[in-house]
C-alpha cells in the first residue's frame, strides 16, 4: 500500500505542473497575449513589467516565457534558488518561512519600478504560495528586520491557520493587502494565481498583494487576542524577540495605539483596471490523484472538510472517515487537500505533515491502513522532507530502532524516525506550491 500511495502522490504532483497549468491557460499569437479569458495587445502598451513572487517564481516565470518569448522585464523574488536567471530581470533571494534582509530589498525594488507605470503601462503578476514571507516591508519603518522576522516567528507557531495569519500580515504589510495594486495604479494589471490557499479566500495567497482584502483592522485585533499574540506592557521590552510567542514591542505598540491603516478594499480605484484568474490550485491535485487511484482499483472519496483544522483532530476525523467507507467497499482511498495546523513549542525537525502522520501511526497500528500526508512544494517545515507516509507497521517498526514515537510527536521532531524508516517523502523543491495532499488507504 505504501507503493501505492507514493505513486498516486507522484502523478498526481505531475499532473499539476506549473507548465501544464499554463499551457492550458495561456497564448501568445502576433502580439496578442491571451490569459485565460482575456486577450492583452502587447503592442499597445509603452512598457509592460512582470513581477512574479513565492515559491513558484521561477517555474512561473519560465512557464510565461514558453508562451510569449523572452520579452519582459521585471523582478523575481522567491525563497528558492534559480537554476538559471532570465534576462532582463532583477532577482531576489527572499526568506521562507521567515524574511530576511533580501525579502525586504525585493519589496522596495517591486514598489520603486510599480511607481513609474502610467495608464499606458501593463503590469503582470505571477504570484504563488510562500510569497508573503519572500517580498516584504513593513508599513511603520519603526519595525526592524529583527522585528519583523520576530512577527512572522510568533505568527507561524501561534497555531493560527493561514488565513488568519495573512489578515495580520496584510496590515503591517506596505506590499500586502492589495498595496501592490495600489502602488502599480493606474496601470491596467493581470495577476495569475498558483494558490496554496483555501479556494474561498483568494486574497490569502501571498497576503494578496494585488487583491481586495477582505480582513479588517478589527479582525486584525481579535485574531491577536485569541491566539495570545499581545504581551503585557511589563514584558514588552523582551517579548516576542527571541522565543518566538508573542508579537514584538514595534509591533504590538501598533495594536495597542490603534494605529493599524485598514487595507484598501473592492471600492478602491486601484482595482478598476485589475484582473486575477487562478491557473493551479489543491484542486488539480485532488483530482489527478482520485483519477489514478481509480484506475489502482480503489473506491475514492474527496474530503476537504478539515482544512485549517488542528493536525489530532483532523487525523481522527478523516480516519474514522476512513473506517466508514470500509464498510461499502473492499479497496478504499479517502483524499483531502488544504492543510492541518500545527502549534509548535520549541520543536525539533519535522513539519505538520510529518506531525499528521505520526499521529496516524499509533491509531493504526496494526491496521491494513497506509497514510501519506505530502506538501507539493516538497518542503514540510524546517525538514529537507516533502511530508512522510505511515501505515500500520511504522509504530512497532519505529521502537524496533530506537524511538518513542510519542515524544518524537511531543518534541515536533519526527523527521529524524521517518527518515532512519525510510518513509520520508523526498521530493527536493518542487518549485510549486498547491498546499497539501493526505492521501489514506485501506484494505
Amino acid at each position: 500500500m505504501k507503493a501505492i500511495a507514493r505513486h498516486i502522490f507522484a502523478h498526481a504532483l505531475g499532473e499539476s505542473s506549473v507548465g501544464a497549468a499554463f499551457a492550458r491557460n495561456i497564448s501568445c499569437e502576433r502580439g496578442v497575449l491571451r490569459i485565460c479569458e482575456d486577450l492583452y495587445d502587447l503592442n499597445s502598451y509603452t512598457r509592460v513589467l512582470v513581477i512574479s513572487l513565492g515559491k513558484a517564481a521561477h517555474t512561473m516565470l519560465t512557464a510565461l516565457h514558453e508562451q510569449t518569448g523572452e520579452r519582459f522585464e521585471g523582478i523575481v523574488a522567491s525563497p528558492v534558488a534559480p537554476e538559471f536567471q532570465v534576462r532582463g530581470f532583477r532577482y531576489f533571494h527572499g526568506g521562507h518561512p521567515l524574511p530576511n534582509a533580501d525579502s525586504i530589498h525585493a519589496a522596495e525594488a517591486m514598489l520603486k519600478s510599480l511607481s513609474t507605470l502610467s495608464e499606458s503601462c501593463l503590469a503582470i503578476f505571477l504570484i504563488s504560495g510562500g510569497g508573503s514571507a519572500c517580498a516584504e516591508k513593513p508599513i511603520d519603518d519603526e519595525i526592524s528586520l529583527e522585528h519583523l522576522i520576530a512577527t512572522y516567528r510568533a505568527l507561524v507557531h501561534c497555531g493560527a491557520p493561514i488565513g488568519e495569519i495573512n489578515a495580520i500580515r496584510k496590515h503591517l504589510s506596505a506590499i500586502k493587502g492589495g498595496r501592490l495594486a495600489q502602488a502599480a495604479y493606474p496601470a491596467q494589471q493581470v495577476s495569475m494565481l498558483i494558490s496554496d490557499v483555501p479556494d474561498r479566500t483568494p486574497d490569502a495567497l501571498a497576503s494578496g498583494p494585488t487583491m481586495p482584502d477582505s480582513t479588517t483592522v478589527e479582525d486584525c485585533s481579535a485574531i491577536a487576542n485569541k491566539y495570545r499574540l499581545l504581551p503585557p506592557f511589563e514584558n514588552r521590552e523582551r517579548w516576542g524577540t527571541l522565543d518566538g510567542v508573542g508579537l514584538p514591542r514595534s509591533v504590538a505598540e501598533l495594536f495597542d495605539r490603534h494605529a493599524l491603516e485598514e487595507t484598501p478594499k473592492s471600492d478602491d480605484p486601484a482595482f478598476i483596471p485589475a484582473r486575477w484568474w487562478t491557473v493551479l490550485s489543491n484542486s488539480v491535485m485532488l483530482n489527478a490523484a482520485k483519477a489514478e487511484a481509480e484506475r489502482q482499483g480503489f473506491t475514492v472519496e474527496i474530503d476537504n472538510s478539515c482544512d485549517d483544522w488542528d493536525y489530532a483532530r483532523a487525523a481522527d476525523y478523516l480516519l474514522a472517515k476512513l473506517q466508514e467507507l470500509r464498510t461499502t467497499s473492499d479497496r478504499v482511498c479517502l483524499l483531502s487537500g488544504g492543510e492541518v495546523t500545527v502549534h509548535v513549542e520549541n520543536g525539533g525537525v519535522g513539519g505538520r505533515n510529518q506531525q499528521f502522520a505520526l499521529y496516524c501511526a499509533e491509531k493504526i497500528a496494526g491496521e491494513t491502513i497506509c497514510v501519506l500526508s505530502a506538501g507539493s512544494d516538497g518542503i514540510d517545515g524546517n525538514s529537507p522532507a516533502a511530508g512522510a507516509i505511515a501505515d500500520g507497521m511504522t509504530h512497532v517498526r519505529a521502537k524496533a530502532a530506537g524511538f518513542d514515537p510519542q515524544r518524537q510527536m511531543d518534541g515536533f521532531d519526527s523527521y529524524p524516525l521517518f527518515d532512519a524508516l525510510g518513509d520520508a517523502i523526498m521530493t527536493g523543491s518542487t518549485g510549486n506550491n498547491v498546499r497539501d495532499i493526505r492521501i489514506l488507504l485501506a484494505y
